[in-house]
């Protein structure tokens, strides 16, 4: 596994993070057991970095990772678990009420990373009295870093000029080698300001795993199919890069999932990709994504391919 430090602090997380999203109704992994089974995969890896939210099943995710990491005995400092608190949560009294809930459903006694996981947009919570709410907590070592998900460029900036003693250390925001938006601007800003960024849906709900085709698209009742990128008419215009990566995949002995990842990591060293899994081998799948490096010209290979790429949003009206 390889490790990137968070912003001069001497702390290193995984290069390649486990998302557990995936311990929830939308993903059906609701058993424990087999959410035990996966974390632990996961630390055997060499991964130490755990993403979730309060909002993943309701809590579901949050109560699974922390009883696997206790039940497994793991060290509480060898873990950085990173949680996210969601726009509707994001009145000063509902910072720490939420919080104080997180913190026993993880069961531990901090966060490592607390994130804003999309704007207030329904209630319009003013900025600065959550955020400094926020900044109380990691006065009071509830927190100890804090981190952006889903925010434009501009509430970001203020976001970060209502803090006085502390600073964002991340921002996760979705992108992928379909979904390419955030090289626009949001990567360049975590480049500038030495943060963290963190792709979610870094395989395009599996969509580059290479296990989907026209004739094999995600099932009704899976969550994944009203997303736009398996619509057939989009589906069909991904097909020539999900070709380009199982040519990679016999050429480098990897897999398509570990030749999008790896193309990801080249693309910047502050880049952390947080896939879910599943299953244990989809741990494996993904942690064996670092460690090696595409070559030059198969990295612009995959990126001219990419760049061609242009898909519709607009689907839903055609089911």
């Amino acid at each position: 596994m390889e490790y990137v430090e968070i912003r001069n602090t001497g702390i290193k997380i995984s290069r390649i993070g486990l998302g557990t999203w995936q311990f929830s109704e939308a993903w059906g992994v609701t058993n424990y057991e087999d959410a035990k089974k996966i974390v632990e995969k996961a630390l055997e890896m060499g991964i130490n970095f755990f993403d979730t939210a309060m909002v993943y099943g309701n809590g579901m995710s949050e109560e699974f990772l922390g009883r696997a990491l206790r039940e497994l005995s793991v060290k509480r400092e060898e873990v950085f678990i990173a949680t996210k608190i969601p726009g509707d949560f994001l009145t000063p009294e509902d910072v720490f009420r939420s919080v104080d809930k997180s913190l026993k459903r993880l069961g531990t006694e901090y966060i490592d990373l607390l994130q804003l996981h999309w704007p207030p947009c329904w209630h319009n919570h003013p900025t600065c009295p959550y955020m400094r709410a926020l900044e109380k907590l990691v006065d009071l070592g509830k927190v100890r870093f804090l981190g952006v998900s889903n925010y434009p460029v501009k509430l970001l900036e203020e976001v970060r000029s209502c803090l006085s003693k502390t600073d964002i250390v991340s921002m996760q925001y979705r992108y992928n080698l379909i979904e390419r938006q955030a090289e626009i601007e949001l990567i360049p800003y975590a480049e500038k300001n030495n943060m963290i960024f963190l792709p979610w849906s870094p395989l395009s709900k599996g969509a580059l795993t290479g296990k989907y085709s026209l004739d094999n698209l995600p099932e009704f009742q899976d969550v994944r199919h009203r997303d736009p990128i398996f619509h057939p008419e989009n589906f069909k215009k991904i097909q020539p890069l999900i070709d380009a990566l199982k040519q990679l995949s016999q050429k480098y002995n990897k897999s398509p999932a570990q030749i999008s990842l790896n193309w990801m990591i080249m693309y910047s060293k502050n880049i952390v990709p947080i896939p879910g899994a599943k299953k244990p081998e989809h741990v494996v799948d993904n942690a064996n994504s670092v460690g090696w490096r595409l070559s030059y010209e198969d990295w612009r290979l995959l990126d001219e391919i990419s760049k061609g790429i242009r898909i519709s949003y607009a689907t839903w009206y055609l089911y």
